[in-house]
């Protein structure tokens, strides 16, 4: 295999000049060794991995600490970098091991450190001189001034995006000079990354602990005030995202300058990681080469369709954020479409190819009853074995024993070719980290002591963290009420504290930028909104997904400027007792949101499951003329508890507990 070598703008250099920009560094995913060992097989520039417990998949398979150096010594003889994930937020009495567990992760062979706590980042930084650290997406990079604010105060390498940004933006933030890491494949959660606190509230298991119950994967209802459902999609997972393909848009993503791609599936499969893997080091290859076009790109999303997928969207790249982005039918496998029936005999069917099949592949009809079907009609659609491989264009006769109906669609949910392959790389793979011997790193760890919270803090930030009483604050107003006032309203919002939102990227920066101007005081929910404030001059406090969750991370905000920090409810929830040192430290406070707890916030509108939206005459859909966001909404979980929705006029969704 090829070795590359890695350029002094950090991105892989490919002399080629295609698209005038550095080639990215292809980042894949590996869950313990056999990963690993099938990423770096199949062209992976980087891995990223997690290493005990501090990591956002603590459920995945993991490895042990003689695997993980081996693997790195793999990695290293092909020239490819690893990361290890510390990308949770640690509490006072974890501080210590989580640096420990860092600097372990070094001297076993890790190259970097993808960190979501800005206490951690700055613990790192301050006891492993020349530590390497990028942020991770929990944090919420969705502008401009977040991604310099955290190169600049954090002193981090490289940011990780927001998924939900546009490839506009993406080049916005690349023009920044930091080098920028955006995921290009695989699951999206529907709540914005770091903005969920669904698992935490609803189920006591943290997504950003690396424990989510993934409840937007789960079975709901949408109904009014009545009770009564307003769902008009074929469906129940009302808040289960396709998955990121971003492959139709590798050119512009190459051009906008992205430093490194990144795939999803800490949790998947070594044949998942190995056929992923190869496509896109293919589609890279092919863009160098000069053989990209239009063609090439369908064939590639085939075959990336041959490993498992929930279907595919581009959604957000594209600023799309509607019913195109979900998928509404089902949260598992979708596969790829390879035919459909043509003929029906007894326990025997007729399949005619649009794709390739082989020979022990897994297919599944897609068969639908009808409402009008007998109750024991099987709900569940058929899987069958192919028993021949055979092209395009050809027909084989598929055993079934239930029955279906001539036109059903036939799609490959498990590809037998893939399987047979990645045993076979994995086979020569675990040979060559047999024969390799692992190198120990020397790496100095200077004396860490817990950071000692700023004893000189204003007397009237004294008080501990109990819910977020109204006198704490002048006036308080959560910016996203404030969206659907007339544009003219010049209210006076000097005495009033404006909550902003979860959420600033480029189109919310001006309206932003205008309540801080106008207001007394702002709470910021996120590291961009604070570099405008800091930048305005405008006081400021933060809140959750700024997560606070130790004395580190308070000192390093206090530094930034920030008068109180809002502790979020999760871990006044579930976390009390651990947090309740900090939250005695003066100016620290309860969640913003005490009243009522909101759980999620995602771009995707969650009407749209009611049907198609009104658009204008121009065909644009205006979100605030919208009469559907008038109408009281509800979620409904299984158990029957009703969830409160509001849709801003932004068409964002948010969701709250009952």
């Amino acid at each position: 295999m090829a070795i590359r070598t890695m350029g002094p703008s950090g991105q892989y250099e490919t002399g080629l000049d295609v698209v005038s920009a550095a080639l990215p560094e292809l980042l894949a995913p590996a869950g313990g060794l056999d990963q690993m060992l099938a990423a770096i097989a199949a062209g992976a520039d980087a891995i990223y991995a997690g290493l005990g417990g501090f990591n956002a998949r603590v459920s995945a398979h993991g490895f042990t600490d003689n695997e993980f150096a081996r693997g790195c010594a793999v990695a290293h003889a092909h020239g490819v970098h690893v990361y290890v994930t510390l990308n949770v937020f640690v509490f006072d009495d974890e501080l210590s091991d989580a640096v420990a567990l860092g600097a372990h992760a070094l001297e076993l062979g890790a190259d970097a450190l993808i960190v979501a706590d800005a206490g951690l980042a700055c613990a790192l930084r301050a006891a492993i001189p020349g530590v390497e650290i990028h942020l991770s997406t929990q944090v919420g990079a969705h502008s401009e001034g977040a991604v310099r604010l955290a190169a600049d105060e954090l002193g981090v390498e490289r940011v990780t995006t927001a998924r939900e940004l546009t490839v506009d933006e993406i080049a916005a933030l690349c023009a920044t000079g930091v080098p920028i890491e955006v995921f290009c494949h695989g699951a999206i959660c529907i709540g914005y990354s770091g903005a969920c606190e669904f698992s935490a509230l609803r189920r006591g298991r943290s997504a950003m602990r690396g424990d989510c119950t993934q409840p937007c994967r789960l079975a709901y209802d949408l109904v009014d005030e009545a009770g009564q459902s307003v769902v008009a999609v074929e469906g129940d997972r009302l808040l289960c995202p396709r998955d990121y393909l971003g492959i139709a848009h590798l050119p512009e993503l190459v051009a906008a300058g992205v430093a490194s791609l990144k795939i999803e599936g800490r949790m998947k499969n070594p044949d998942y990681v190995f056929n992923v893997v190869r496509v896109w080091r293919r589609a890279l290859d092919m863009l160098c080469d000069g053989a990209w076009d239009s063609g090439a790109v369908e064939e590639l999303e085939r075959e990336l369709g041959r490993s498992f997928n929930r279907g595919f969207t581009d959604a957000y790249l594209r600023g799309r954020s509607g019913a195109e982005l979900m998928s509404f039918e089902r949260a598992i496998n979708q596969g790829v479409r390879v035919g459909r029936l043509v003929a029906v005999g007894h326990e025997e069917v007729t399949v005619e190819l649009d794709a390739a099949v082989a020979a022990g592949d897994t297919l599944e009809i897609r068969f639908y009853p009808g409402v009008d079907a007998r109750p024991d009609v099987p709900k569940r659609w058929p899987q069958v074995p192919c028993p021949v491989d055979a092209a395009a264009g050809k027909r084989v006769v598929v055993h079934c024993k239930r029955k279906v109906d001539a036109g059903c669609e036939v799609y490959l949910i498990r590809s037998a070719g893939v399987l047979d392959q990645t045993t076979a790389v994995l086979e020569r793979m675990r040979a060559e980290a047999d024969a390799i011997a692992p190198v120990a790193r020397a790496v100095e760890v200077l004396p860490f002591e817990d950071a000692a919270v700023d004893g000189g803090a204003s007397t009237e930030l004294a008080g501990s963290a109990g819910p977020v009483k109204r006198e704490d604050f002048a006036r308080m107003v959560f910016a996203w009420e404030l969206m659907d006032v007339g544009p003219r309203d010049e209210r006076d919002l000097s005495d009033t504290t404006v909550v902003l939102d979860e959420v600033c990227r480029a189109g919310d920066a001006e309206r932003t930028r205008a309540l801080m101007q106008r207001a007394g005081r702002v709470v910021c929910r996120n590291l961009g909104q604070v570099a405008m404030a800091r930048e305005l001059g405008t006081t400021f406090d933060v809140a959750a997904p700024v997560f606070c969750a130790n004395r580190a991370t308070l000192t390093w905000l206090r530094g930034l400027g920030a008068g109180r920090v809002c502790l979020s409810a999760e871990l006044l929830g579930n976390d009390a007792e651990r947090v309740a040192e900090l939250a005695a430290c003066p100016g620290v406070l309860g969640p913003v949101d005490a009243d009522r707890p909101e759980i999620m916030v995602c771009e995707h509108c969650l009407l749209t499951a009611e049907g198609a939206c009104a658009t204008d005459a121009t065909g644009q859909v205006r979100c605030r003329d919208c009469s559907r966001r008038q109408q009281a909404r509800f979620l409904v979980e299984r158990d029957g508890t009703r969830l409160p929705v509001v849709i801003d006029a932004c068409g964002r969704t948010r969701i709250f507990l009952s």
